[in-house]
């Protein structure tokens, strides 16, 4: 009789889990997604901060789950050889770069690509299995509709005033360039941990390239960032993003859904990364770029100044960004529904001080370039700086002297005295 009842209750709770899981995915649906994201493993490391990262055929990562990308031939490397310049030396010398902490553990032998493995519980904190890994979209506030915050100044390029949209889940703090034909952008990133409030608020620190118009933009994006929800977790992690369709329907973070070709077997998409920053110590940094092959189209992602990860296809992907990006963004930002709002989430960005704290206080980026069709790296001819909430988090494009080009801080607390 005992087991008799023991048998009906389980059955309850696995007709319970098969159609609903902490009021979120489908039980179903989490178990077919985690199939589809984790490929068979070469092998397997065991990292000491619990993440698992699988060492997969290169043929056999997520990449070619994408119809597009059934008969692609994968790209080993650019056929391009970008010199790195140091066009900003202020400070080169005590710069010290992060590592990731399962690269202690093991490393992934060649001819496989270093995937951090999907658990269930990962899963099962998404609104749904299809939206695992897609950033959230972007709510656009009409030109006829007002909302009680602080809004930043329109940045102004080459003495002419460029319109940016007001997103209400989102607050940035960026330093942004427009023109006609980027085909790269890097920055050297300052690696902080800030505070994130609640499970369903991150934060970033990256680099955006995009392309088309304003309602439906192409973005490609890779930087440190906090993110609970999506890595279970509040610890600094390295990531990637794109979309052909300003997040609505395409794209997402890392390898979560297929799009990506990765190369590299030493990096791992939502790896941790350690050591970070401590105000007045030590500081840390990332070197991201991202540029496309102008004989491919392919739009490659780097680190480290020669550590090339991979590629978005753009020919196969991508319609704007399959020529060039036309605006760039470099900075930070927090997505939260109490973002616009009071009170104001308590969600950090950078470092989660103001920007004129400057160095040792506020989070930073240098060695700050733009490359076009000269191959050349230069910083960029007209730059401005766009902050959404000026007294919740703050942007400073500081120039030190005369022959110095400018090092760009951003971030705040969120909620204080002033952003309540």
């Amino acid at each position: 009789m005992a087991k008799f009842i023991f048998r009906v209750f389980l059955a309850v709770i696995l007709l319970f889990l098969s159609n609903r899981v902490n009021g979120k995915a489908n039980f179903k649906d989490v178990e077919e997604k985690l199939k589809q994201l984790n490929k068979p493993a070469v092998k397997t490391i065991q990292s000491e901060d619990g993440d698992i990262i699988d060492c997969v055929e290169i043929y056999k990562q997520p990449a070619f789950d994408h119809p597009a990308l059934r008969n692609h031939v994968i790209q080993m490397k650019p056929s391009f050889d970008l010199k790195e310049l140091k066009i900003n030396s202020k400070n080169e010398s005590s710069k010290l770069t992060v590592f990731q902490t399962w690269q202690k553990s093991g490393s992934c032998p060649e001819g496989t690509v270093s995937i951090r493995r999907i658990r269930r519980e990962n899963l099962l904190r998404a609104n749904s299995a299809q939206q695992f890994g897609r950033k959230p979209q972007e709510v656009v506030l009409k030109s006829n509709t007002t909302i009680e915050h602080k809004d930043g100044q329109s940045p102004f390029f080459n003495n002419t005033k460029f319109s940016m949209p007001t997103i209400v889940n989102r607050s940035a703090a960026t330093l942004v360039t427009v023109g006609y034909n980027y085909i790269g952008a890097k920055a050297d990133i300052n690696v902080w941990n800030p505070n994130v409030e609640s499970e369903d608020e991150f934060t970033t620190a990256q680099i955006w390239l995009k392309a088309g118009p304003g309602d439906n933009f192409e973005s490609l994006e890779s930087g440190w960032m906090v993110n609970p929800q999506l890595y279970g977790d509040k610890k600094t992690r390295f990531f990637a993003h794109w979309t052909k369709d300003s997040y609505k329907t395409t794209g997402c973070f890392d390898l979560h859904c297929s799009g990506f070709v990765q190369t590299s077997s030493k990096v791992a998409f939502g790896g941790a990364l350690e050591p970070v920053s401590t105000e007045f110590g030590q500081q840390y940094y990332i070197n991201v770029g991202i540029f496309m092959d102008p004989n491919t189209n392919n739009w490659w992602l780097k680190i480290k100044e020669d550590l090339i990860i991979g590629y978005w296809p753009a020919s196969s992907l991508l319609f704007y960004l399959n020529h060039s990006s036309t605006i760039v963004e470099w900075g930070g930002q927090v997505y939260s529904p109490k973002v616009k709002k009071s009170p104001h989430t308590k969600t950090g960005m950078g470092s989660g001080q103001f920007a004129w704290g400057l160095q040792g206080n506020a989070c930073y980026m240098d060695n700050i370039a733009i490359v076009d069709f000269s191959m050349q790296l230069k910083y960029p001819q007209w730059v401005d700086t766009w902050v959404d909430e000026e007294y919740c988090y703050t942007a400073y494009n500081y120039q030190e002297g005369y022959g110095t080009l400018p090092v760009f801080y951003f971030g705040g607390p969120g909620q204080n005295y002033n952003c309540p």
